[in-house]
């Protein structure tokens, strides 16, 4: 919206060209996120406290965690519209890259919302039932693969890029829809499994938002496209303010979620933004470096896996619970160690996935 408007003054005021950089427009829209999510959460939170909308803790997590009950939920619906007003301010609305995007995170937050809701109205600690929460995902993450591969760059379709591999270009055709729910859906669901600590899930959604963010923006430049061997996708570069307002908004919500938390971002936002970290990580084509930038998601991910599947086939348990963070919990480390060194470890992945784009 400002770009457009910006656009249409340049001819009289020259200093105006400043808002065409996107570069310049992303700061602005982490910052706008940032001072959205800070300026608006005491409210929010208050407001969510007079309804009673706090989290209902489960039977079977670590007993540490019952004194987060009643602890106001829901938090995630502040990062959704710090980000969504963001990216309307800032981004230049005619790529389509960009709605998509919102399409994605909107989305996936209002499945989040309804399993939200059912564990607050119904006191329902399992929220909505899989077979459901899995159908709504199919139908928005299949949607918006459907869509990029009809009307994204042909490079969705024709180019998958491989870690420490140039001028690699497979077809993949249909393929790319299977994969990019893969994508969408696993990161989503890794994301709300990760966020089981107070800051936990936040920070690595933020360095890995940055780093997709850098990814967006190289990737929508020919030049620097083409010196890195990464596919030149025109209008891609727009994400990157998509990723400044998820990085702006998650710090702002990190100011109220640090240890120890004053809110909790609830399924409406883990699943939002592990989706929005997947549509990106596939409008770029970088989705098996994603894939190494998320770490720690997929660690928890993981983890819950041969938890499940080692209890089913040997009824013994590999961890003393899992995702893997309560685990070590139950090993006696103190909530914000965990939290922070699992933010350690989530840093280096980024930049491991990060160094990948220039050894080739």
């Amino acid at each position: 919206m400002i770009l457009w408007i910006t656009q249409q003054l340049q001819d009289n005021y020259n200093w105006l060209n400043l808002f065409s950089y996107q570069t310049f427009r992303a700061i602005m829209a982490a910052l706008t996120a940032l001072l959205i999510s800070v300026f608006f959460g005491p409210a929010f939170i208050r407001k969510l406290q007079e309804k009673q909308i706090g989290q209902q803790v489960r039977d079977l997590g670590p007993e540490s965690h019952l004194s987060k009950q009643g602890t106001p939920t829901m938090g995630g619906l502040l990062i959704i519209f710090s980000i969504v007003i963001a990216c309307l301010l800032w981004s230049d609305l005619s790529v389509n890259y960009v709605w998509i995007s919102l399409y994605v995170l909107v989305g996936f937050g209002l499945i989040g919302f309804l399993d939200d809701y059912r564990k607050i109205a119904l006191k329902d600690s399992k929220g909505l039932s899989a077979r459901w929460k899995y159908a709504l995902q199919s139908l928005f993450g299949i949607t918006a693969v459907v869509y990029l591969y009809i009307y994204g760059d042909v490079s969705l379709s024709t180019q998958m890029v491989i870690p420490f591999v140039k001028d690699l270009d497979w077809a993949l055709g249909w393929l790319i829809i299977p994969l990019g729910y893969f994508v969408m859906v696993g990161s989503s669901n890794a994301v709300n499994l990760t966020d089981g600590l107070d800051g936990l899930a936040i920070m690595p959604v933020v360095f890995v938002a940055a780093a997709l963010g850098i990814i967006a923006y190289l990737s929508g430049h020919a030049i620097f496209s083409d010196y890195l061997f990464i596919p030149f996708i025109q209008g891609s570069g727009e994400l990157s303010i998509f990723c400044a307002a998820i990085v702006g908004s998650g710090l702002g919500f990190l100011w109220f979620n640090t240890y120890p938390a004053q809110v909790f971002m609830g399924d409406v936002g883990a699943l939002a933004l592990g989706a929005a970290l997947g549509i990106v990580a596939l409008v770029t084509r970088q989705e098996l470096v994603f894939f190494i930038m998320s770490g720690v998601f997929v660690m928890e991910t993981v983890s819950v896996i041969l938890q499940v599947g080692s209890y089913k086939l040997r009824k013994k348990r590999i961890f003393k619970m899992a995702p893997i963070h309560h685990h070590f919990e139950l090993k006696g480390w103190p909530e914000p160690r965990v939290v922070i060194r699992f933010w350690i470890m989530a840093l280096i992945m980024v930049l491991v996935g990060l160094a990948t784009l220039k050894v080739r």
